[in-house]
């Protein structure tokens, strides 16, 4: 009795105390991600005008900037991508030197020769491939030595490509939308710790009853005398329970329709590991319950009781037992199979 006292409830709390384990790490994980990655930055980003300075802006951890830009001219050169012009290189005067800016093809009309003023969201990069790429190739144009024209030009730029709205919309969307999915998981679970009555295996029991009553009741029966016990399912009076891993089940006896077990054979590449079986039951109001990698002798002791203690059970997986429970389930878009399909689904 005391091995079996308030055994579903434990079960129930151990289960959702385990599964806060995965959005406490998650959160964590985003608090690290927010600290590593300028978000901040991204989701705020600094003013930038034409006296700052593009050095001091990347330096300070501030490459996202909202940027601010009079007398772009451009410099005859574009950016390819696989055949594809994506920008246009422009050249300003920022702080104290001329400074390199690519803007996407529509802010800039594909290629205008100036533009008096602009604002733009734009990410401040330091110098790479496709920057020194274009240094060599103004150098040409110009005349210059590479030296000469990196001593002219900072070994930073300003892009636009980089900074896309759409994209950082989504970006953040995912970001705070699984964030508050986390928040929400945590304050749900721990409420299911401390009233396990309100949690899904003990609500789902509504269609039947007052879920408290029946939780109860089945309590009781469970911790004074279970009739068959296995490692995880048991038979009381009334009641079938399993309580596993994966999760609870409780189903009353006398509302089971049917019964049947599938095997799932185990393997890695050609080598067979083992078979499990799976215990299927369904009860009527459309509640399901299924008790996973189970050994072949529990489940058949199992079926087997339950089709002693309840006469009308269907016993084995065939179309003609299937073809008997739809018939007598309700409807198939009664509003009791609907909300038994999101049950199974998610």
């Amino acid at each position: 009795m005391e091995q079996y006292q308030h055994y579903i409830t434990k079960n129930i709390k151990a289960f959702y105390r385990r599964r806060l384990f995965s959005p406490i790490v998650y959160l964590i994980l985003l608090g690290l991600i927010w600290l590593i990655f300028p978000l901040s930055h991204m989701r705020h980003p600094a003013s930038f005008t034409q006296t700052d300075s593009l050095e001091a802006y990347y330096t300070d951890g501030n490459p996202y900037v909202e940027a601010s830009l009079n007398n772009l001219s451009f410099t005859g050169h574009t950016k390819e991508l696989y055949g594809k012009t994506v920008g246009y290189y422009y050249y300003t005067q920022i702080g104290d030197n001329l400074a390199i800016v690519l803007l996407s093809p529509s802010t800039c009309e594909q290629g205008l020769p100036t533009i008096n003023s602009l604002e733009f969201p734009a990410h401040i990069k330091a110098s790479d491939k496709g920057y020194q790429l274009l240094l060599e190739s103004l150098a040409e144009d110009l005349e210059w030595t590479h030296e000469g024209i990196t001593a002219q030009l900072p070994p930073y730029y300003m892009t636009q490509l980089d900074y896309n709205t759409l994209a950082m919309v989504f970006l953040f969307l995912m970001y705070y939308g699984s964030m508050l999915y986390s928040v929400l998981s945590i304050i749900v679970y721990i409420l299911y710790i401390c009233f396990p009555v309100l949690s899904p295996p003990c609500q789902n029991l509504i269609v039947y009853g007052n879920p408290r009553k029946l939780l109860e009741q089945a309590e009781e029966e469970l911790a004074t005398l279970p009739q068959l016990a296995t490692e995880d399912m048991f038979i009381t009076e009334h009641y079938f329970i399993a309580t596993s891993i994966n999760g609870t089940s409780i189903m009353p006896i006398h509302e089971i329709l049917w019964i049947y077990k599938y095997s799932t054979l185990h393997k890695f590449l050609w080598y067979h590991f083992s078979i499990s079986y799976t215990l299927n039951i369904q009860g009527t109001k459309h509640l399901y319950v299924r008790c996973p990698k189970n050994m072949k002798s529990d489940i058949d002791g199992i079926m087997d009781y339950l089709a002693e203690a309840n006469h009308n059970i269907l016993v084995g997986f065939s179309e003609a037992n299937r073809l008997k429970v739809q018939e007598s389930q309700s409807k198939p878009f009664h509003v009791e199979k609907l909300i038994a399909l999101l049950r199974r689904k998610f």
